[in-house]
């Protein structure tokens, strides 16, 4: 049979105080005598007495509840941001009520009008990619609201992105680290805000070691593996020199190694490969054939969760980009050419 849970009322009544007094002093509240205090508290921790924390939350006038709203619940990326944040928020004693708009913006005006009449203690809003822009739902709702892999597009919310720029300066510099000193650059449109971060990280470590990125050498497209395989077959035709290709994610990377071997130029022994996104660590599935940048999704959601959590608290909100940086996982891809 299950334990009778302990109320206030059992304190009081062992403490032989009012239920009120217990309930103030136990939230340190009230005036009550050292004596009373004291013999409240020995009652409490005799019963183990353990509070409700929603009626604490209640009685502060909160709800205990934080809502998380997706873009794309179901996309690779966005799930291990959701796990950081869900995981973070539940740390902190806050229910998550977690809805998707399934990219639809109708659907996210409706799922905010929603969320708005229950009352939740904050908002949490998951984007679809740290490139991406999302539509402010700030203005008009009660609650603090803060942004997660996507930018609002109000410069005065807290937005929090895995940092592109300093992914492709990472890159660089590895590359440059393992005695490579023409380095290709095959990613998507320049029209990407993703793209764009890491192509000019990429360049800022080569300017910084003496050299540049050649215009052509930089290849772009989109984030396909057709993309890839397409990019690799035209760096080759072309006849440029280069003994590095630094790619703008895993996929088109994973694309361009099977091209190269198709076409006998050896990987890292010809020629090293960087990827972005550690996919295969994603999935648990890492071979270590490549050297690719982590972008910390768990650890991105996690630190969103955080400062929501803490201006729920009444911590000060912190307006503006807060970019989380990237790990780099070495692999086989870039071992160091033989002399």
């Amino acid at each position: 049979m299950a334990r009778k849970a302990i109320s206030l009322r059992d304190v009081a009544a062992v403490a032989g105080v009012s239920v009120s007094t217990v309930s103030k002093v136990l939230r340190g509240q009230g005036k009550a005598s050292d004596a009373t205090r004291e013999r409240i508290f020995e009652a409490a921790e005799r019963l183990d007495f353990q509070p409700n924390a929603l009626g604490q939350f209640l009685v502060q006038g909160r709800s205990a509840t934080v809502g998380v709203l997706t873009m794309n619940a179901p996309g690779a990326f966005t799930m291990p941001v959701l796990t950081g944040a869900t995981t973070t928020l539940g740390t902190r004693d806050l229910s998550v009520l977690v809805t998707d708009s399934h990219l639809d913006r109708t659907v996210l005006a409706a799922t905010v009008r929603k969320l708005r009449a229950r009352s939740i203690d904050g908002l949490l809003v998951v984007g679809d990619g740290s490139g991406s822009e999302i539509r402010s739902v700030t203005a008009g709702f009660p609650a603090p609201v803060v942004y997660v892999y996507g930018i609002s597009d109000d410069a005065a919310d807290a937005s929090f992105v895995h940092d592109g720029y300093a992914a492709g300066k990472r890159a660089g510099e590895h590359l440059l680290a393992s005695g490579r000193r023409r380095i290709a650059h095959i990613t998507a449109s320049a029209d990407d805000h993703s793209a764009r971060e890491r192509a000019d990280g990429l360049a800022a470590a080569l300017a910084a070691a003496g050299t540049d990125l050649a215009p052509e050498l930089v290849l772009r497209g989109d984030w396909s593996r057709g993309w890839g395989r397409e990019a690799a077959e035209r760096l080759i035709a072309s006849g440029e020199r280069f003994d590095a290709v630094c790619c703008g994610n895993d996929t088109i990377a994973r694309a361009v190694i099977a091209a190269f071997a198709e076409a006998g130029v050896r990987v890292p022994e010809d020629v090293a490969i960087t990827g972005m996104d550690n996919i295969s660590g994603l999935t648990g599935q890492d071979d270590e054939s490549l050297t690719t940048i982590d972008f910390r999704l768990a650890d991105l959601g996690a630190r969103a969760a955080a400062h929501l959590a803490d201006v729920i608290d009444g911590q000060p909100y912190e307006p503006g980009l807060h970019r989380i940086a990237g790990d780099l996982v070495a692999g086989e891809s870039t071992a160091a050419p033989s002399v």
